[in-house]
């Protein structure tokens, strides 16, 4: 299993902001808990990245923006829904996909307790 301590880190961080907030936020207040955690842990991250899609050689015009991109190599998928699905990992491969990287977590905050899903490309 790659990157299993920084994942182990992550998830840490994402069941203390979880325990602070509990459920019912909207997923920008958990972005902003998270960064502000990352900023506390000296952990380099990039919020709302932007990445091309290429499609057959041609770049599209529209992009799509991952939520956080952590560690330079995770991209984490934030969510506020009652349980993760198959179309947020399906939504995380092709994240992964587009942006080259290899490690997804999706989280999800809106769970009475916290839920999160390793995606592997």
């Amino acid at each position: 299993m790659f990157y299993k301590e920084e994942c182990y880190k992550l998830v840490g961080i994402a069941m203390d902001v979880h325990r602070e907030l509990g459920s019912g936020f909207s997923e920008v207040i958990y972005k902003d808990a998270l960064e502000f955690e990352f900023n506390q842990h000296f952990i380099g991250y990039e919020r709302e990245k932007m990445y091309d899609v290429n499609y057959k050689g041609v770049i599209l015009p529209h992009k799509f923006f991952a939520d956080l991109v952590v560690y330079d190599s995770i991209i984490l998928e934030v969510k506020g829904v009652k349980k993760i699905d198959d179309k947020h990992i399906g939504q995380t491969l092709n994240y992964l996909k587009a942006s080259g990287l290899s490690l997804g977590l999706v989280i999800n905050f809106g769970a009475p307790s916290l839920e999160y899903r390793r995606v592997v490309l």
